[in-house]
């Protein structure tokens, strides 16, 4: 009997195809798999900044085209890479276990960034990284780095960088993990909304790739993912502000640390919150609006002045 067939919608790079494999390889007992390649305009546009574009789908406008047009039945992203509100007929019908969400410092010597010299030139992507790196060590010199994980490590390789950020996940995932100098706990570096999660878009009302991805789901990672996004859509950030947040659900509850920050760093507002009933888009919410009062308002309002756009990849 033949088989039914699933087509996965993928960006290009060899991180988000080895991410698309690990669900394609999930699917394949009960499913003849296709994965068709996607270029991004996140992709197209590497000679500036992100913060400079803006981040409303800029990984993701072109793959969702494709599914709501019927050309492929789902696709595979970076939670990361999402924005918080879908287009409409779109839902995420899956988030995988997440792995390491945090960054981790790429570096010569392998030497942690307390350690790298004094006006050390560190590359990153993100204005989220860059604020934070600042406020750990004023006197680095943060640079812009673009392109994809293999292309910045390919920059920091050959170029006079002493040192890079980058997602933990994607280094553990593409073999990189001993290259690793350090990896920052959640006090040093709050990492993006959704770092770390790999999650499954789909067309609203398709019950049968619903069915099909419904045993792919880790429930942990789910809520831990929403109540970042939560949190993310009541400061409406994106790439051009510092936002940083971390969910994580235990016995206790659900918990969620969040931050936000100028872009030197030297305001950051970070806070805490527990939730025991797991009330995910009630904690982003009210962890936002917590920040807001300590004057997160004002710094949005400064950012936003200086650098008018859509609005940290």
């Amino acid at each position: 009997m033949k088989r039914k067939k699933i087509v996965i919608g993928s960006r290009e790079s060899r991180l988000a195809l080895f991410q698309t494999s690990l669900v394609a390889e999930r699917l394949k007992s009960d499913f003849e798999v296709e994965i068709v390649k996607i270029k991004t305009t996140g992709d197209k546009i590497l000679d500036s900044a992100l913060s400079a574009i803006g981040d409303k789908g800029l990984f993701t406008k072109e793959i969702e085209t494709a599914l709501l047009d019927g050309e492929i039945d789902m696709a595979v992203h970076s939670m990361k890479d999402l924005p918080t509100e879908l287009p409409a007929g779109l839902m995420i019908g899956a988030i995988l276990e997440r792995e390491d969400a945090g960054d981790a410092l790429i570096s010569k010597g392998n030497l942690p960034l307390a350690k790298l010299p004094k006006g050390a030139k560190v590359a990153t992507s993100s204005l989220r990284r860059r604020a934070q790196l600042l406020s750990l060590r004023s006197d680095l010199e943060v640079v812009d780095i673009r392109g994809n994980l293999d292309t910045r490590i390919n920059k920091f390789d050959g170029g006079d960088l002493d040192a890079v950020v980058l997602a933990a996940a994607a280094l553990i995932r593409m073999g990189h993990k001993e290259r690793i100098a350090q990896k920052f706990t959640p006090d040093e570096m709050l990492p993006a909304v959704g770092q770390g999660a790999i999650g499954i878009e789909t067309r609203a009302g398709d019950e049968r790739v619903y069915a099909a991805i419904a045993g792919l789901n880790h429930p942990a990672t789910s809520v831990a993912v929403l109540a970042e996004q939560a949190f993310l859509r009541r400061l409406e950030g994106g790439c051009q502000i510092p936002v940083g947040a971390l969910s994580s659900l235990d016995d206790e509850g659900l918990e969620l640390i969040g931050l936000i920050s100028d872009l030197s760093g030297k305001r950051l507002i970070k806070g805490w919150m527990i939730d025991e009933e797991i009330r995910p888009e009630e904690l982003g919410k009210n962890l936002a609006e917590n920040l807001l009062k300590q004057g997160a308002g004002e710094i949005l309002k400064e950012i936003r002045e200086r650098a008018p756009g859509d609005k940290d990849g």
